[in-house]
């Protein structure tokens, strides 16, 4: 989209509003399992073990790992408003399955479903932000519609609190499928992408939509690396080769391993930080309030680093979030004074979710936008590896019989990694230049060999 286009705030609001809700329900649906587990480990007929409770909580991880790929990637062919409508349809109803699972395998197989509507919602939700938020508040918007993903996980925790006891597990995982009840009015508000219909040569609806939006600006086409108009609309070879374009093919191996690292933070921190504060000495409430702080100034930070990028830019931005993170997670080493330690976590929780949902949004305006949700689809399906390896990871220093500080010291690395490879990509106007000068070249011989043939 071109930069110099002009959007109505009512249509960057319904638009937020919209995918901030898709991404509060699939968090919602990510934390209910964590909320209902000892429910489960307490259900005398199913009576499962721990390996099979693993097994339940990893089957949604397997399909948002197939779900990122195929979603983003099917979002960029048939449509964006589609899709993401699709997605929240189809993980709703798979919670509604999930409370009537009459036995541990129907159980888990909606879990997978659901996992394939999960891992395409943020990389559809993504494109549609970006792409309808001015350039001066993009970072922003991102890091205000992403938060919804925290406060879902919270509302989770709330609703397990007031449900179990009377409700069961059953109870808390069918409040998952109210979403069903705001699909309509979400199809009412949200447009379809504008991009979207540009690449696939629907010109004249294109402009149709913007018109009733208020969208002023020229419409980019976006098939090419530079929005050039196109007389085919762009397919999946157009999509697959806007990722790994040989200009490119730096970007995409530094933003898929920052994201691998940001995850393995993420999801690493996550499992493993209450146990190893316990192991530090710090008592079971001073544990668990580490977590609390971990996850509440991630979704804060997130907006406070986006309103950061917008102004200094999201590389730099992205990156220093990085370092600090992996600075304050080697500083947890030490025991200091309790309010110490919260303010290490939660610059730790800056560090890793904040900085990791704002590389999202700028990997995501890097792509040309004929491949947006692809790109990131397939960005979030690699580093789902990361979100595997994490918790991994500390299970293995703790299987070793390795002091705890040494969780520290692995997961300060993985941040400075992510930090490096942040600080290694390219720039995206540079790229594109090269892009652009290449494919004129490349016109200019077709040009020759055909003038030549004439002759």
């Amino acid at each position: 989209m071109s930069d110099a286009r002009f959007i109505p705030a009512r249509t960057t609001r319904a638009v937020l509003l919209v995918c901030g809700l898709s991404v509060l329900f699939e968090g919602y649906d990510v934390g209910s399992l964590g909320a209902v587990l000892p429910a489960l480990a307490a259900d005398r007929h199913w009576s499962l073990t721990p390996m099979q409770l693993g097994a339940l909580g990893s089957y949604a991880l397997a399909g948002m790992f197939f779900g990122g790929m195929a979603i983003g990637t099917i979002g960029d062919l048939l449509g964006r408003r589609r899709m993401l409508l699709a997605c929240v349809a189809l993980f709703s109803l798979t919670m509604a399955g999930a409370a009537l699972a009459p036995t541990p395998f129907w159980f888990g197989l909606c879990r997978f479903l659901g996992g394939l509507g999960l891992g395409g919602v943020i990389p559809v939700a993504a494109a549609l932000t970006i792409e309808y938020s001015p350039p001066a508040r993009r970072s922003f918007n991102y890091g205000m519609m992403y938060s919804g993903y925290s406060l879902g996980i919270l509302c989770a925790a709330l609703v397990a609190m007031t449900l179990l006891p009377a409700w069961g597990w059953r109870g808390v995982m069918a409040v998952g499928a109210l979403p069903l009840l705001a699909l309509v009015p979400m199809a009412l508000a949200l447009p379809e992408s504008l991009e979207y219909l540009a690449a696939r040569g629907r010109i004249d609806e294109a402009s149709a939509l913007a018109v009733r939006l208020g969208v002023t600006g020229e419409l980019a086409v976006a098939h090419g690396a530079h929005g050039a108009a196109s007389r085919q609309p762009a397919g999946l070879r157009d999509v697959v080769a806007a990722i790994f374009a040989r200009r490119r093919l730096r970007a995409t191996a530094c933003f898929w391993i920052a994201l691998f690292c940001g995850m393995l933070l993420v999801y690493g921190l996550n499992t493993w930080l209450p146990m190893i504060m316990r192991k530090q000495g710090y008592d079971l409430g001073s544990s668990l309030g580490f977590l609390l702080v971990f996850s509440l100034t991630s979704a804060c930070g997130g907006v406070v680093l986006g309103k950061i990028a917008d102004r200094f830019g999201a590389r730099a931005t992205v990156a220093l979030a990085y370092a600090i993170g992996a600075l304050a997670i080697a500083a947890l080493m030490t025991r200091n004074a309790l309010v110490v330690s919260y303010a290490l976590v939660a610059l730790a929780g800056i560090g890793s979710i904040s900085a990791s949902l704002i590389l999202t949004g700028h990997l995501t305006h890097f792509y040309p936008s004929h491949a947006r949700g692809a790109a990131t689809g397939w960005a979030l399906s690699f580093a789902r590896f990361g979100a595997m390896c994490g918790p991994l990871m500390g299970g293995y220093i703790a299987s070793v019989g390795a002091n705890w500080s040494w969780n520290f010291v692995a997961f300060a690395v993985t941040g400075l990694v992510a930090a490096l490879a942040v600080a290694a990509l390219p720039s995206r106007t540079r790229v594109e230049a090269e892009i652009e000068a290449d494919e004129g070249g490349e016109a200019a011989q077709a040009e020759a060999r055909r003038a030549a043939q004439l002759s």
